[in-house]
């Protein structure tokens, strides 16, 4: 089965590793098949295959390059049914949710296409002494990018499409819990004309990702995932010179103000907050609330809306999401509702406990909302990677503000209002990387960079927009002078170089 398998050089094997793990059916709760993951040796072979196949496809022309990024947009799109269907079996959530998804991965292979001229480089003639300066940029070499389970095709596109636009060759390491994506986006690489060993697949956990982060021949790291893992990833790799681009945790608050429309306020909060199961770096998982009036209006409009949210398997009609991804996260979703629970939260809807008809061992959580949450609770303390949603209750903007603020990570924020005043200070005084003025998930568009900030990313570098394209590539600057024939010889000259 190719989704069980590594992707080397152009063909699907086993790889030398002996070890193995299950892929799941979230719906189901049954085993779909069995992993094979990488070791050292899968690694080390790979990276011999892909070094010399890297350096040849960077030679090639930016013409040939971008050929065949047109050709893999158009190859995921004529394939977005099949890839729809693999997110669904394997991560959950619904065939609508997982279009969307693989959408917004066409965006980055989209802006990969204006990739020579992102990447143009910088000319000047006689910046002194009859010498011209020029810079330019190449591919880093090999690179290998680190995905999350949550989103199998677009942070996977949205990490390799500029690498290999720029020439670099790639090793794609995927969640375990969700590989059959990662395989079939092979096919499409190799039936879209990229040569052999350019783009590659390891599959496995911890074992594979410390190698990656050791090996020498690898250049730079893109991450996607947890707070934990990615500042791990990210001071790991670069304790062994690589770039690290590390992408991580969110707990991202939205702030609702009095003069807000409340009916657009709720149905923004209840859509970012649990579609995917809740599952999304940039959902809302906080409502701030500003009053105590508008906190009870809200509130009241929120419970109307959650009360209508189908929950099902990913191919259910009519289903808004689908099961979180492993039995394991929907009992840290469950703890976590309990827990908010004693530490004096109002458990206004318990999601707890759901069974859908015939898929009785699936992991499925249903909608649960917490208000009266304080910055003393875990619910507002950690990120819950699942349906359960909180109020929380502020004096006024300057409260919210300080709320927003007071929390570890800045991935994303978003303000509900009318107020041209309140959204300026909102975009000027928040401390997150993504800003929505009455956009709940304000995550930019391809061409524009993605990233949080505080601890919601570690290194300096962005995904998506012209950012990528500079972590993907090393900057060579030229100082040039072709002297007249037969000029004189000016002799020795021990002071420093001066362009004066």
């Amino acid at each position: 089965m190719e989704s069980a398998m590594q992707y080397i050089g152009g063909a699907f094997e086993p790889g030398f590793g002996q070890r193995t793990g299950p892929v799941y059916n979230p719906a189901t709760g049954d085993v779909a098949y069995q992993l094979h993951y990488a070791d050292r040796a899968t690694l080390d072979r790979l990276c011999e295959i892909a070094g010399p196949a890297g350096r040849e496809w960077g030679n090639q022309s930016h013409a040939r390059r971008i050929q065949v990024i047109f050709k893999m947009r158009e190859l995921v799109i004529r394939d977005t049914e099949i890839l729809a269907e693999l997110i669904g079996r394997e991560n959950g959530k619904t065939l609508d949710d997982a279009k969307g998804e693989i959408g917004r991965g066409l965006e980055a292979l989209e802006f990969a296409a204006a990739e020579p001229h992102v990447t143009k480089g910088e000319f000047t003639r006689n910046v002194g002494g009859n010498i011209d300066m020029f810079s330019f940029r190449q591919p880093v070499g090999i690179v290998a990018c680190i995905s999350p389970f949550n989103f199998p095709v677009m942070v996977p596109l949205a990490m390799t499409a500029m690498a290999v636009a720029t020439g670099n060759a790639v090793i794609l390491k995927p969640s375990e819990r969700v590989p059959g994506a990662a395989a079939h986006l092979s096919k499409l690489w190799a039936e879209a004309g990229l040569p052999a060993g350019v783009w590659n697949v390891v599959n496995g956990d911890a074992e594979i990702v410390d190698a990656i982060l050791e090996h020498p021949a690898i250049a730079a790291i893109s991450f996607v995932g947890s707070t934990r893992v990615g500042e791990y990833v990210y001071q790991k790799g670069t304790s062994h010179n690589k770039r690290v681009a590390s992408f991580t945790g969110g707990k991202n608050h939205m702030i609702v103000l009095p003069d807000a429309d409340l009916d657009q306020a709720a149905s923004a909060f209840v859509s970012a907050g649990f579609g995917a199961a809740g599952q999304r770096c940039m959902a809302i998982s906080v409502c701030v609330v500003v009053g105590e009036e508008t906190a009870d209006k809200l509130r009241e409009r929120i419970v109307a809306q959650t009360a209508k949210l189908r929950v099902g398997p990913y191919d259910m009609k009519g289903a808004d999401y689908g099961p979180v991804v492993t039995a394991a996260a929907q009992k840290t979703v469950n703890d976590a509702i309990e827990r908010a629970v004693t530490e004096g939260g109002e458990l206004v809807v318990d999601g707890r406990d759901l069974q859908v008809e015939g898929h009785e061992a699936g992991f499925f959580c249903g909608p649960s909302l917490v208000d009266r949450v304080t910055m003393d609770m875990q619910l507002w303390q950690e990120e819950i990677f699942g349906p359960v949603r909180a109020i929380m209750r502020a004096q006024d903007l300057d409260e919210a503000i300080a709320i927003v603020n007071a929390h570890e990570y800045g991935n994303g924020a978003a303000i509900f209002t009318r107020s041209g005043y309140a959204s300026q200070r909102f975009a000027n005084e928040v401390e997150a990387g993504m800003l929505g003025v009455n956009v709940p998930i304000p995550i930019p568009v391809g061409y524009h960079n993605f990233g949080g900030l505080r601890r919601s990313k570690f290194g300096e570098a962005h995904m998506f927009g012209p950012d990528a394209a500079r972590f993907y590539t090393k900057m060579k600057t030229v100082s040039h002078r072709w002297p007249e024939p037969e000029s004189v010889d000016e002799g020795l000259s021990m002071s420093f170089p001066s362009n004066s």
